[in-house]
């Protein structure tokens, strides 16, 4: 199982050079209910296509969405042993939080700063 950073799903989204295998996306798959705000974020602010809009709908469509509530969340009050940046560090609670519910998980991400964070923690890195 893998937990999807948004490094991972805009790279997939906007075809970029680096992205995952198409096969990821058939993976039970994980991420904060974050994921869907960072998207469209960014993709709003590359004045990205209807279309671009619709991919990744449906690619969210293959994620289970984690709700940013307390449960999740608490884990990012506290500190990492590398510095993350707030998103970041909803992310990597969101997915400690799953961990923690016996979830085996593997982080898929292109941001080295919360990769460095997940493998301190004892997270595996997913190949994408």
């Amino acid at each position: 199982m893998i937990y999807i950073d948004t490094s991972v799903m805009l790279a997939t989204v906007l075809n970029e050079k680096r992205r995952p295998p198409d096969a990821l996306w058939a993976t039970a798959s994980y991420s904060s209910r974050l994921l869907e705000y960072e998207v469209a974020v960014r993709l709003n602010a590359f004045g990205q296509s209807a279309k671009a809009r619709r991919l990744a709908d449906d690619f969210l469509n293959h994620v289970d969405l984690i709700a940013l509530d307390g449960p999740a969340m608490v884990r990012a009050l506290q500190p990492f042993p590398v510095s993350l940046r707030t998103l970041d560090a909803i992310h990597l609670s969101t997915l400690l939080f799953l961990r923690g519910r016996g979830l085996s998980l593997q982080l898929a991400t292109y941001d080295k700063r919360l990769a460095r964070a997940a493998e301190a923690l004892g997270v595996t890195l997913a190949t994408v």
